[in-house]
């Protein structure tokens, strides 16, 4: 085995005696859990008359006799969303798959979809992160009928695969497989879309011209083709163990897809409690698994909502992590890969290059990888240089291309594209924040320009359409925090903001707000820390204030002398009430509740758990 890199052995021991605590309680919940089940044990006569009245006899005789697996299916699928319409096919195909091993599966509960692309610069993105931590509440619901022995998890996008996760760690007793639904077919080139965009956002082409192009870009079931949330989701469900190997990038329906689905219904009948190899996702996803996620990431250039997704799943299983972390682990993993926003290539293309199997591969063989992890196909990351294909009709795996099949898009570890991860971590006299710059061009990673003061974006895109941003500047858009209006994404900057770099301006953003999975290359300094409604500085700034964003030394800060920014009023946040439409007024709860951006976003398991006290007894219904 490769010996591990100092650092990935440093920061994984750094976590764990952090975290030392808060996962010793975790693990001790697990443990009560395990110790009483089978939990269809515990169910009353009555209890499971409820849980089995409508399933065909077989089915039914199967979970009376309590001696094979019953496994839940939850699902993000609904028929609006490209991305999830393919789930509507998979519940059957894995009920059939059950019962040739001889268990069954339900469809246990569904859990809400919304796509960022939808709501993007609407009122909607307003509750888009908070979805997360609903559809988390959504996928307990469903779990909490105690009737199962393991589940599949049915999602694709954004807050979608996090807020599953999270519930299946909440579920740490049972094994979780995640299954996908697969990226659409490729359509428009990513640079021809960026390219239209832009046009558009100038004013020398009309909407009519822009949706056509659009419709080209989104044209079919499936995953959108470029490397943002959704797709880094996927990536990080291969390199934690928790997809069967090689399932991320399957185009929906064909028949590997259904094969893969097949199998992983088959295979999380095998890993219950009930069979000789018991995986309970609680103990299988460690500090190791969560390192291995964040190596993932930097290695591709991922989404940088993930810094704070990532921080949530973690915390969800009693580990903590900081973006520190995110940070030193960065600094020595290699940027392999070129997908859009970060080059022209699309997921398809990353996937027929190689795709997740060389990319797992190349990072072990660098000791970038704890290899000695569980997954769900067992024990070892190994598996996972490994890609899925049919032989003779029936599934198998074999080894992952020794070389790339096109350099622009993937390349081995001596050849990398960076020499570091595509994620900094910035800090100064404003707090602490996150930038993307794996896209970021080098001549634009250093900006020191006046302040332009915005409280929405759509103030911003007036001043772009009155002529007033064709200077050096830098927008400071305030109260985006989660607190504040729940951290919509500001994508739709992207492309105006594009433009003034290409007119040669210096421009840059700086935000308590979120960006996209999509950013791209215009530097911003994003989900900064405290927010304006936590007291944050960045309510302090004023037009005209000079920052300094260096991503290469990790500077954000304001030359403002700390007395006087300290002695300066917040600015007014009467711009944020009332919040009320689309549905806003219902998450008034969330945003009094939601923990910092650094802390995950959090508006549901906000404090630390205290252990079992195991005198307690155990209730159990007779008969």
């Amino acid at each position: 085995m490769p010996e591990l890199h100092p650092t990935i052995a440093d920061v994984t021991d750094k976590i764990r005696r952090r975290s030392a605590a808060t996962r010793s309680h975790y693990l001790q919940r697990i443990d009560f859990a395990i110790d009483n089940g089978p939990v269809r044990k515990a169910l009353s006569c009555t209890n499971q008359a409820h849980a089995f009245a409508a399933f065909p006899e077989l089915d039914k005789n199967i979970l009376v006799e309590m001696r094979q697996p019953s496994i839940a299916i939850i699902s993000a699928y609904n028929d609006m969303l490209s991305a999830h319409q393919p789930l509507q096919q998979f519940p059957e195909i894995i009920k059939q798959a059950a019962r040739e091993v001889n268990a069954v599966a339900q469809f246990a509960g569904g859990v809400p979809a919304m796509c960022d692309g939808v709501t993007q610069g609407q009122t909607g993105m307003e509750i888009s992160l908070f979805s997360r931590d609903t559809i988390a509440l959504s996928a307990a619901v469903a779990l909490s009928h105690n009737t199962f022995d393991a589940a599949l998890f049915l999602g694709v996008c954004d807050k979608i695969v996090p807020g599953l996760l999270m519930a299946a760690l909440s579920f740490g007793h049972l094994p979780a497989i995640f299954i996908p639904a697969g990226p659409m077919t490729s359509g428009m080139p990513n640079d021809e879309k960026a390219r239209i965009r832009q046009l558009f956002a100038e004013g020398k082409i009309d909407r009519d011209e822009l949706l056509a192009a659009e419709l080209r870009s989104y044209h079919g079931p499936g995953t959108c083709t470029f490397y943002g949330t959704a797709n880094s989701n996927q990536m990080l469900m291969e390199v934690m163990g928790l997809h069967l190997a090689g399932s991320a990038f399957i185009n929906p329906d064909t028949p590997l897809r259904e094969k893969l689905t097949r199998a992983a219904a088959q295979r999380a009948a095998a890993i219950t409690h009930l069979g000789d190899e018991f995986t309970p996702v609680g103990k299988m996803v460690d500090e190791k698994t969560i390192v291995n996620a964040i190596v993932g990431l930097l290695a591709t250039g991922g989404s940088t909502n993930h810094t704070l997704h990532l921080v949530a799943i973690a915390r969800t299983a009693g580990i903590t992590i900081d973006w520190n972390d995110f940070s030193e682990l960065s600094a020595i993993v290699p940027l392999l890969t070129r997908v859009y926003p970060n080059g022209k290539a699309d997921i398809n293309q990353f996937h027929a290059a190689g795709g997740m199997g060389f990319l797992i591969r190349e990072l072990i063989d660098a000791g970038l990888l704890h290899n000695d992890v569980k997954t769900v196909m067992g024990p070892g990351l190994e598996h996972y240089c490994e890609e899925p294909w049919i032989d003779q009709g029936n599934l198998g795996w074999r080894p992952a291309p020794q070389n790339s099949g096109d350099e622009d898009i993937l390349r081995k570890l001596p050849q990398a594209f960076s020499g570091t991860g595509g994620l900094q971590l910035l800090e100064g006299n404003l707090g602490r924040a996150m930038i993307k710059i794996s896209a970021v061009k080098p001549e634009h990673q250093v900006v020191r320009a006046p302040a332009m003061v915005f409280d929405t974006q759509d103030q911003v895109m007036a001043a772009f359409n009155a002529g007033e941003l064709d200077k050096d500047f830098i927008a400071v858009i305030r109260d985006q925090g989660p607190r504040a209006n729940g951290m919509p994404e500001l994508h739709k900057l992207t492309p105006p903001l594009g433009v003034l770099q290409n007119r040669g301006f210096k421009v840059a953003l700086v935000t308590d707000g979120r960006m996209s999975g999509a950013s791209g290359k215009v530097p911003a300094a994003i989900h900064l820390t405290p927010e304006s409604r936590a007291g944050g500085l960045i309510s302090r700034i004023r037009d005209g204030d000079e920052i300094l964003l260096d991503a290469g030394r990790g500077i954000l800060s304001v030359n403002v002398a700390d007395e006087e920014l300290e002695s300066r009023p917040a600015a007014s946040a009467d711009h944020c009430e009332p919040q009320w439409g689309m549905g806003r007024e219902l998450f008034d709860g969330f945003r009094q509740r939601v923990t910092g951006a650094e802390q995950g976003a959090m508006s549901i398991f906000t404090e630390d758990p205290s252990p079992l006290n195991e005198s307690e007894p155990v209730l159990v219904h007779e008969n």
